[in-house]
């Protein structure tokens, strides 16, 4: 495990990525790096109208996450680990779906310049789930700015996601069956993820839960 100093949970809205990132770092007494979504002030905006606050949004999100990552380099990652629940070129997944073709242009600058400082995770855990199953998670989650979003949105953001980690190959990348999954309700698929974690070396794995291959 110890040889993964930073790891990243990533995933779309509503798969859960930021309980796994906080019962990870618990377990293996690693520091937290979390993003706190809800203090974009154009958020709730985006969602109503997501052509008019979009850019707004968007700035935003890339430069609270760019400060965010920012608070890494001042980390000892040799001497110990840190989860976090958002990888920096995320931000950009975002931005190709939302933005029109000249405020993505504009958006395209700014990000590869600051992406250039941002350190580069050991190891990605990308958390995969069908979008009816995103769409209930946010729903029972019930947060108010998450209320107007439609599932036309929510499955074009997932497949931006699936799209974009097929092709990830800056660090060994774990990809998990999360549909059926419950880290939290059932230890044995959280242990089990734990050990996968500490086997992963490099390249691409797929990760199918305890539970889920017990009913298959």
């Amino acid at each position: 495990m110890m040889e993964h100093h930073y790891i990243v949970i990533e995933g779309p809205l509503g798969v859960g990525k930021t309980s796994l990132a906080m019962m990870l770092a618990d377990k293996i007494n690693a520091q937290t790096l979390m993003e706190d979504v809800d203090e974009n002030p154009f958020l709730v905006n985006f969602y109503q109208n997501p052509r008019k606050y979009g850019f707004q949004a968007q700035i935003f999100f890339l430069l609270r996450r760019y400060r965010l990552a920012m608070e890494l380099t001042q980390m000892d990652l040799f001497r110990r680990v840190v989860v976090s629940d958002y990888l920096f070129d995320k931000d950009r997944i975002f931005a190709e779906a939302n933005l029109g073709d000249n405020e993505f242009w504009l958006y395209e600058q700014l990000f590869q310049i600051l992406r250039r400082r941002i350190p580069s995770p050991d190891l990605v855990i990308f958390l995969q789930a069908r979008t009816e199953v995103l769409m209930d998670r946010i729903r029972k989650r019930n947060r108010k700015y998450e209320k107007a979003i439609s599932f036309k949105y929510l499955e074009k953001i997932n497949q931006a996601f699936n799209e974009f980690f097929f092709h990830y190959a800056d660090c060994p990348l774990l990809v998990v069956n999360a549909s059926e999954i419950d880290f939290v309700h059932v230890p044995e698929d959280f242990e089990d993820l734990i050990r996968r974690i500490g086997e992963m070396k490099s390249g691409t794995q797929y990760y199918v839960p305890v539970s889920a291959r017990k009913k298959s």
